[in-house]
């Protein structure tokens, strides 16, 4: 109808006009013939004489076409509203409800009738599931904030498939309450500064404590879970010892090839940023079901022990149970829960009070953001409320390795996972050189590692790198040339300043040809020359890819799209101090990705964290890092003697884990106390780097620390690059790490 007014408003003057010139044109007609036509005062545009008949015309054409159209359009409009209502409610329909009141016509009579009340499991509920389960989508949406730590503790515990077990174990009241504070803490934190991410961090630490009283949570909590678990996991050895070794053999119970149709959260990834936000989901909705989907053939696990501790295990088994023992002596696994922390996929969409599930083995090779559903490598289809993409990056290879043939790519490791490790652990045990092509953390880890492996054996390890020194592009120069030294004591051959020509397969031999001239032969290449974001989805899913660091761009919340989010290494989010940034460290993984989980619920937090990294070169030389650590800043470094517990070990032994960003407390970042000693004299120790600073500066402000056989003061660090400011005297600003203190 306002359609037509307008147009009735536009061809109104159009009438009128019309209508005069009818008049005018009789009454010529009638001057000219000496008389006036009696009907020229009844004059109207559908019956005047010839002279207007054209305009009217015109005018009823227009009128009626006006008249139509608007008719079409409302008819049109109507119908689509009918019809996209009718969709809707079809969609709707087909929902899950339709599929949970057929479910326990299966599960019904498995459990026994009083196990539900004592600890509820994924089978035992499913007696009073018509009654249960149809609100479970709206509970999803909206957790009740005020019953978040009770029921994290029971709830978790309720997707673990052994539900007998779990039953024993539950009856007495305080086990549930023990993981509590740490449930607490992770629901109720206020902010991402200092504090929350560093709580953050433990999340990917403790894995071992028991699964069936699960004080996990408390590792993505506050700092106090640096003095729980290992409590806990001396109390629960002897229960959780067998479970990770099932989990390195086949993953029987943790692994699935099939999932249901829907699920509430989808994460895209199965690696540490996945699991972090996994985690933060649960504590913050006890009752949702998420899936986790990775092409990987185990459950997720933590990477930074298979370039460091694995390697030092004594073990001969330690590739098929993957626990190891850290600097402390303290026992492990890798895996950050056992296969009975996880529900079936199959099962996620009827289990009454959700749970987490891994669908392993399978690839998402196709996202629609618009109809809120995946496509994987066999077709299958998934839809989802909210996603997560948590898909990490492969590792770079070099372009003359690949174009040198099959041959020589048949023997060359490019390191990033579990496989990988196992393969390259074979390898170094039945060949009599390896070739470590990269002078970074990875490249520089292993060569240690294998350097160890070189003395109990015949094996030559070689590690050759464009640099002069080892982390060339981290260290300063005379930091980089000391530790080139470490790691030639380790027995590691170094080629320096080496630029790859061309690789050849040659008499069962691979011939390294380098653009000097140099030939270095050998029977194996490790390629450790970086990463690159997996973007695979950005095309398919129309989302944005940052030109200049590479990773999806996301906001301030490590959103990418409304009900989309990004984290870990392949997010390329905006520091508010050191701009946008992308970063490819373990410590950012577990902040980004329980931020990212949090936000999924709901939080609507900032991603305000300065994520640390730490590499370690063997038990006795180790650095912990933050902000922009590139050596061609200026720098300054204040250095000081070492002491024996000045070392990766003893501060492992100290705080009692292995992850040493799990060490972090805000205690420590909010009270520094200066030391007492007189200040050093800058970098004038020759070659005396037992333990130090390194400040690197951008127009004399600090954008990146490296504590050098310095731990657990990283929360310092942390502050000094967030406050921003120009300090005159950075020896003053070194006494606040206590360096000078035996």
């Amino acid at each position: 109808m306002l359609k037509c007014r307008t147009v009735w408003r536009k061809l109104a003057p159009l009438a009128r006009a019309s209508s005069t010139v009818c008049r005018q044109n009789a009454r010529r007609a009638g001057l000219n013939n000496g008389r006036l036509p009696a009907c020229v005062p009844a004059a109207q545009m559908s019956t005047a004489p010839a002279g207007g008949g054209r305009e009217n015309q015109l005018y009823i054409l227009l009128v009626g076409a006006t008249c139509v159209g608007g008719a079409i359009y409302a008819y049109q409009t109507v119908k689509g509203d009918s019809q996209r209502y009718q969709d809707r409610i079809d969609e709707i329909s087909s929902r899950p409800v339709k599929k949970l009141g057929e479910e326990p016509a299966v599960t019904q009579s498995e459990p026994p009738a009083a196990v539900p009340k004592a600890a509820p499991s994924p089978e035992g509920p499913s007696l009073p599931a018509p009654d249960a389960e149809i609100p479970t989508p709206i509970e999803t949406a909206e957790p009740p904030p005020a019953d978040e730590p009770a029921v994290e503790a029971s709830l978790e515990v309720a997707a673990a498939p052994p539900a007998a077990l779990i039953v024993e174990e539950e009856p007495p009241a305080a086990e549930p309450a023990e993981p509590q504070p740490g449930v607490v803490a992770e629901a109720d934190e206020p902010a991402i500064e200092a504090s929350p991410e560093e709580a953050a961090e433990p999340p990917v630490v403790e894995p071992e404590p028991s699964p069936p009283t699960e004080p996990a949570p408390a590792e993505l909590a506050e700092p106090l879970a640096e003095s729980e678990p290992p409590a806990a996991e001396s109390a629960a050895a002897e229960p959780v010892e067998p479970q990770p070794g099932v989990v390195a053999e086949g993953d029987a119970s943790a692994a699935s090839h099939k999932a249901s149709s829907h699920t509430p959260y989808l994460l895209i990834g199965g690696g540490t940023a996945s699991f972090a936000a996994a985690r933060s989901i649960r504590a913050r909705d006890p009752g949702a079901r998420v899936l986790i989907v990775t092409d990987e053939s185990v459950p997720p696990y933590m990477r930074p022990p298979l370039s460091k501790e694995l390697w030092f295990s004594d073990d001969p088994s330690v590739t098929e149970t993957l626990r190891f023992k850290q600097w402390n002596g303290k026992e492990r696994s890798i895996y950050f829960q056992p296969p009975s922390f996880y529900i079936n996929a199959e099962e996620l969409e009827s289990a009454e009070n959700g749970g987490v599930a891994v669908l392993t083995g399978r690839k998402v090779v196709h996202m629609d953001v618009r109809g809120n559903k995946i496509k994987l490598d066999d077709d299958t289809e998934i839809s989802y409320d909210k996603c997560l993409i948590a898909t990490g990056g492969v590792p770079r290879n070099l372009q003359v390795l690949e174009r040198a043939g099959e041959e020589v790519m048949k023997r060359t490791t490019l390191f990033r996972k579990v496989e990988d490790f196992k393969s390259l652990d074979k390898v170094s045990r039945n060949v009599k050189s390896i070739t470590i092509i990269g002078g970074g953390f990875l490249g520089s880890e292993l060569a240690c590692a294998l350097g160890r492996r070189s003395t109990e054996s015949d094996l030559e390890v070689i590690q050759m790198y464009p640099e002069k020194g080892n982390m060339g592009k981290v260290l300063p120069e005379y930091l980089s040339n000391w530790t080139t030294e470490k790691v030639k004591k380790e027995g590691v051959k170094i080629i320096s300043e080496a630029l790859v020509k061309s690789v050849v397969s040659k008499d069962d031999k691979l011939e390294i040809q380098l653009k000097d001239g140099r030939l270095v032969k050998t029977d194996h290449i490790v390629a450790a020359v970086g990463l690159e974001p997996n973007v695979d989805l950005a095309k398919s899913a129309g989302l944005e890819v940052d030109s200049d660091f590479g990773g999806f761009r996301v906001n301030a919340e490590l959103q990418a799209r409304a009900n989309i989010w990004v984290a870990g290494d392949a997010a390329c989010f905006y520091d508010i101090r050191l701009g946008r940034r992308r970063v490819e460290h373990h410590d950012h993984a577990v902040v980004s990705g329980r931020l990212a989980g949090e936000n999924m619920t709901g939080a609507n937090k900032p991603y305000w964290h300065q994520s640390m990294f730490w590499s370690d070169l063997g038990p006795d030389v180790g650095y912990e890092a933050i902000g922009i650590v590139d050596s061609s800043l200026p720098t300054v470094g204040v250095f000081a003697k070492a002491t024996a517990k000045d070392t990766p070990k003893a501060a492992t032994e100290e705080s009692g884990t292995g992850i040493r960003s799990e060490s972090e407390t805000e205690h420590t970042a909010s009270s520094p106390v200066a030391s007492s000693a007189p200040s050093p004299t800058d970098v004038q120790h020759k070659d005396e780097y037992g333990k130090g600073v390194i400040f690197y500066l951008r127009d004399k402000v600090v954008v990146g620390i490296i504590l050098w056989n310095v731990f657990n003061r990283m929360p310092i660090a942390r502050k000094i690059i967030k406050d921003g400011e120009e300090h005159t005297d950075l020896n003053e600003v070194a006494k606040l790490f206590n360096i000078h203190d035996d």
